[in-house]
């Protein structure tokens, strides 16, 4: 079968970028890989992803993951990041930045203490850091890069089981399980080489989307007290005292968001959870089709052109917020 130039496109990266890359891992014997804070399923697929790649290929190298974990996903689903003391940055290592457009969304900011930094991202460029730079704004998620990029290099190189499940976690989070408009032809072809790793789909999916019965409670609340507004915009307020109340953290403030997804008359969704400890609220916003990161952008945030992130000082301006996006579907 002859692939459009699209697809080859996606599944063939610059051989340039691909050989620097890979020079690079060969060079260092300390390799760190970062991604951004407040991780989701990408960044955390991407990241483990790739640190098993790397320990399956090149056993004799030290391979560490930096960043905070997930509440909910650690340990279900990826494992602990490492802790390592300041000493440990003192001496050369490679750093691999994933699925962050800039420096200041880093988990951990000691990569800048890095020799050397690449940077693998699929979000619209924010920022220009790293010696090697990958930034691929039509790929479904920064796994579905780098999947490519291991599958380019040249050498006897092991595609395992583990690492294969924890890209296409990635792949699939970020996709939507392929729903989002960021999948294409390309994505699926990407998949296909994951699945032939031998990953067992029924497991990956349980335990990304595992719920606990208390878990029906949140939901419930949800159901019970959202808005839509008059052209469509969904959303709910979790403030901290009913995030108390429900027993949940601010980050999972935005699990329930796309229980609003296939809603007729429903365009856009929204979750909005308050933050006490940077005294803000938070807000993921979700669309169909029509593309809602400028108006994340103008609200502190930005992101994908359906899936996107914002924040507000105060609940004051909530009514604003939702009438931009309101303004989307008039």
């Amino acid at each position: 079968m002859k692939l459009n130039p699209k697809i080859a496109e996606f599944l063939a990266p610059n051989k340039k970028d691909v050989s620097r890359i890979l020079s690079a891992i060969k060079r260092y014997d300390r390799i760190a890989i970062f991604r951004h804070e407040k991780p989701d399923f990408d960044a955390l697929g991407s990241q483990m992803g790739l640190a098993t790649w790397l320990k399956d290929n090149f056993p004799n190298k030290e391979i560490r993951v930096l960043g905070d974990n997930h509440v909910t996903f650690t340990p279900r689903l990826y494992p602990e990041m490492d802790r390592l003391s300041e000493s440990w940055f003192n001496e050369p290592f490679l750093a691999i930045i994933l699925d962050t457009a800039n420096t200041a969304r880093v988990a951990d900011p000691r990569f800048k203490k890095a020799k050397f930094k690449i940077k693998i991202d699929h979000h619209p460029e924010v920022e220009k850091f790293g010696k090697i730079q990958v930034v691929k704004t039509n790929a479904c998620a920064a796994a579905e890069i780098i999947t490519d990029i291991l599958l380019s290099f040249k050498g006897n190189y092991v595609l395992s089981k583990e690492a294969a499940s924890y890209l296409y976690s990635g792949i699939a989070g970020d996709s939507g399980r392929f729903q989002y408009s960021s999948t294409s032809e390309a994505s699926f072809i990407t998949a296909s080489y994951l699945l032939a790793a031998g990953i067992e789909l029924t497991d990956v999916y349980n335990r990304m989307y595992q719920k606990k019965i208390d878990d029906l409670k949140v939901t419930a609340y949800i159901l019970n007290h959202f808005s839509v507004s008059e052209h469509g915009v969904a959303y709910y307020v979790l403030d901290d005292a009913i995030q108390k109340e429900l027993n949940i953290t601010t980050e999972r403030g935005k699990e329930n968001v796309n229980l609003f997804s296939n809603i007729e008359g429903i365009n856009a969704w929204c979750s909005i959870t308050e933050d006490p400890k940077d005294n803000c609220w938070r807000i993921s916003i979700r669309s169909r089709t029509t593309p809602i990161n400028e108006v994340a952008a103008k609200w502190e945030g930005g992101g994908h052109a359906q899936a996107s992130g914002a924040k507000i000082k105060n609940l004051d301006l909530l009514p604003e917020f939702i009438d931009d996006l309101d303004k989307l579907f008039r």
